[in-house]
C-alpha cells in the first residue's frame, strides 16, 4: 500500500511514523504546505518523499489528512472529486460536525472514513512526532455506517495494528465528548496561564515558585493557537456549554470560600474525586 499523509505536524508525522514502523505501507509520502516542515519531515524520515497534493490524489492507496480542522471539509471534498472506487480517504482532526455535513451528499462518500485518534501533546511540527504514538489511545470513528465496508475495513486494521481501541459514535456525539474531555482542558489551560501572567506582572517571583502541579496544569497553554483556534470556533456551541458549567463550578467554590464552608469543599472536592474511577 501507498499512503500519503496531509499535514505532517505533530499527528500527521507520528502516524506517518507509525505506517512505516509497522509495515502498514511500503511508501508512506508526505504533503505539507510549509517548506520547513516539509525539509524536517525529510530529515527525521518521516515520510519517504513529500509530493504534491494532486500526486498523492493521483497515486495513493490510502490519503490521510492530518491538517487543521477549519481546512479539512472542502479540502476532503477536493479529493473525493477526484478518487477512484479504490482509494480510500481518512482525516484525523478532532471535529466531525461541518466536515460530515459537507460531504453528506457527496457520490464518493463511501470512500471516506472519519477519524478522530484521541492523542496529543502540547508540541506541534515534525520534531513533535513520537514513535508508538497512538498505541493504547481511543480512536473515535464517525459515522462507519456511511464509509464503504473496504474502506472501513482498512482504516480498522491500521488502527488495531496500531493497538488502538476504536469507538464508534456520530459526528455530533464526537464533537460533544470532546468538548469535554479535551478541548476544555485546553481552553482552561489557555485562560488559566493568561490568569497567572497577569498576576506575574505584579509579582515578579511567581513563576520562580511554579512547582510541578503548576506545570501539569498549564502545560496544554503551550499548544500550538492556529490549531486550536479554529476547534474553539468549529465546536463553538458544545465549548460555551461546556464553559458555563466550569465556570459555575468555580462559583460555588468560591462562595464556599467566601462563606468558609470548609465542610463543602470536602465534600466538593471528595466527590471530584471519585474521577479516578474513571482516569486510573
Amino acid at each position: 500500500m501507498k499512503a500519503a499523509v496531509i499535514g505532517l505536524g505533530l499527528i500527521g508525522g507520528s502516524f506517518a511514523l507509525s505506517l512505516k514502523e509497522h509495515g502498514l505501507a511500503s511508501e508512506v509520502w508526505g504533503v505539507e504546505r510549509s517548506e520547513r516542515n516539509a525539509a524536517k519531515a525529510l530529515e527525521l524520515r518521516l515520510v519517504d518523499r513529500v509530493i504534491e497534493l494532486d500526486e498523492a490524489v493521483r497515486d495513493a492507496d490510502l490519503i490521510a489528512l492530518a491538517t487543521p480542522v477549519d481546512t479539512i471539509p472542502l479540502l476532503v471534498a477536493k479529493i473525493l472529486n477526484k478518487v477512484t472506487p479504490n482509494q480510500v480517504v481518512m482525516d484525523m482532526g478532532s471535529l466531525k460536525g461541518e466536515l460530515c455535513e459537507t460531504i453528506q451528499m457527496h457520490p464518493n462518500r463511501g470512500r471516506f472514513v472519519a477519524t478522530h485518534p484521541m492523542w496529543g501533546t502540547e508540541y506541534s511540527g515534525p520534531e513533535a512526532a513520537q514513535h508508538n504514538a497512538f498505541t493504547g489511545r481511543t480512536v473515535v470513528i464517525c459515522e462507519r455506517e456511511k464509509s464503504d465496508p473496504d474502506a472501513l475495513i482498512q482504516v480498522e486494521t491500521i488502527y488495531k495494528t496500531l493497538g488502538m481501541p476504536i469507538v464508534y459514535m456520530s459526528a455530533e456525539e464526537q464533537d460533544l465528548h470532546s468538548a469535554y474531555v479535551s478541548h476544555i482542558s485546553h481552553i482552561t489551560s489557555f485562560a488559566l496561564a493568561l490568569t497567572v501572567l497577569e498576576k506575574e506582572r505584579e509579582e515578579e517571583h511567581i513563576f520562580d515558585l511554579a512547582g510541578g502541579g503548576f506545570e501539569s496544569t498549564v502545560r496544554l497553554a503551550k499548544s500550538l493557537p492556529e490549531t486550536w483556534a479554529p476547534i474553539f470556533m468549529g465546536n463553538k456551541y458544545n465549548v460555551l456549554d461546556v464553559l458555563r458549567e466550569h465556570i459555575h463550578q468555580l462559583q460555588i467554590l468560591r462562595r464556599m470560600l467566601e462563606k468558609d464552608d470548609r465542610e463543602g469543599l470536602l465534600a466538593a472536592m471528595k466527590k471530584a474525586n471519585t474521577i479516578k474511577r474513571i482516569l486510573k
